[in-house]
């Protein structure tokens, strides 16, 4: 039997990880969201239909009003140059009363839709002019991808469904429909608008149902598409980071400067405390600055050599003492106070150092 070997670097770009924080912060400035056109749509046909059972009195009134005006007074007008300007902006004005409460519901209820799913976006990159939209490979792509499928299987569900439910509609209101010839024109033209304001509540109502499962699919396929390689999220960290060399030689460069920081601080030392060759711990008492003697620099062989060096020249007290110079050394930080368990010994040393400088 034969063994197939398989080399696991082959499936290394394969995006199977799910998008970083970074990664979705990009594709959101591109414009790039997780929204369903099918949510706007719906939420804009139901609140519309809705607003009719509000404004549709009121509105009525006024196209009413609108045609009694229209046949009474305007007809029997003589044309001219500045009645017809007259007219015109009557007429238009009127109109665009009419249809403002329904203007207004069809804003609102877009942008709720739009804010509901994705929040507030402001992003030009969709509008910017690309190539490949007009590629006609890419069309053709488009065209007969596995996504054109899908959305061809969802309209064709969508066209059911609400043709269904469409006709449930008519299904129970069958006996009144089938008395409409004995109806006046008032009545007949009454049940005709309430019957279609039911039907596009409901044939607008089911399309929301609709929308919400679209809504959880284009959530889905978006995640997907912007899903990452494993390699993707190290580049993204490494980039993130910086590269590994920059970093280092800024450590580097920091470890220089804070040196030569400490260094500058060591003449400023009451006493170096040695052991002798290998450590080296540069102390300062200032009862104003701290309670405790603290440590203005610290170092092993080179640097503890240069540390006392410098105490030399500018005259320094050095003091040997091996195992307190270690114990420093390893307990204490520059810049912070030495512990308590060294009070003593320390403070010794700091009262021997003042007695030296008063001889002197």
């Amino acid at each position: 039997m034969k063994r197939l070997k398989l080399d696991l670097q082959f499936f290394a770009g394969e995006k199977t990880e799910k998008a970083t924080p970074r990664k979705r912060q990009e594709v959101r400035q591109k414009g790039q969201v997780a929204k369903s056109a099918d949510v706007v749509t719906a939420a804009t046909l139901f609140l519309m239909f809705l607003s009719f059972l509000f404004f549709g009195h009121s509105t009525l009134s006024e196209m009413l009003t609108l045609l009694h005006i229209t046949y009474e007074n305007y007809l029997l007008m003589e044309l001219s140059e500045d009645n017809i300007h007259v007219l015109f902006e009557s007429l238009t004005l009127k109109g665009f009363w009419i249809i403002t409460p329904f203007m207004i519901v069809a804003i609102i209820s877009s942008l709720i839709g739009n804010m509901i799913q994705v929040g507030f976006i402001f992003s030009t990159e969709p509008l910017k002019m690309k190539l490949n939209k007009i590629n006609p490979i890419h069309g053709f792509q488009r065209i007969f991808s596995l996504r054109a499928i899908v959305e061809l299987l969802k309209s064709m569900v969508k066209i059911s469904f609400i043709g269904a439910v469409t006709f449930f509609v008519l299904w129970f209101r069958f006996d009144e429909i089938l008395t409409l010839p004995n109806m006046s024109v008032e009545d007949a033209f009454l049940f005709l608008s309430k019957l279609t304001l039911q039907m596009g509540l409901f044939a607008s109502g089911a399309l929301l149902l609709l929308s919400i499962f679209d809504y959880l699919y284009q959530k889905y396929d978006f995640e997907k598409n912007i899903r990452m390689s494993k390699q993707d999220i190290k580049d993204e960290q490494k980039k993130m980071e910086g590269d590994p060399l920059i970093k280092s030689r800024i450590k580097q460069r920091q470890r220089e400067i804070a040196m030569r920081r400490m260094m500058q601080d060591v003449p400023k030392a009451d006493v170096v405390i040695t052991n002798p060759t290998h450590y080296a711990v540069a102390l300062k008492y200032d009862p104003k600055k701290m309670d405790a003697p603290y440590v203005l620099a610290k170092g092993t062989d080179f640097l503890a050599q240069k540390i006392k060096q410098i105490a030399n020249q500018h005259d320094v007290v050095t003091v040997e003492n091996r195992p307190l110079a270690r114990s420093l050394y390893d307990q204490t930080e520059i810049g912070e106070a030495i512990p308590e368990q060294f009070f003593k010994a320390v403070a010794e040393i700091i009262a021997y150092v003042y007695r030296l400088k008063q001889k002197v």
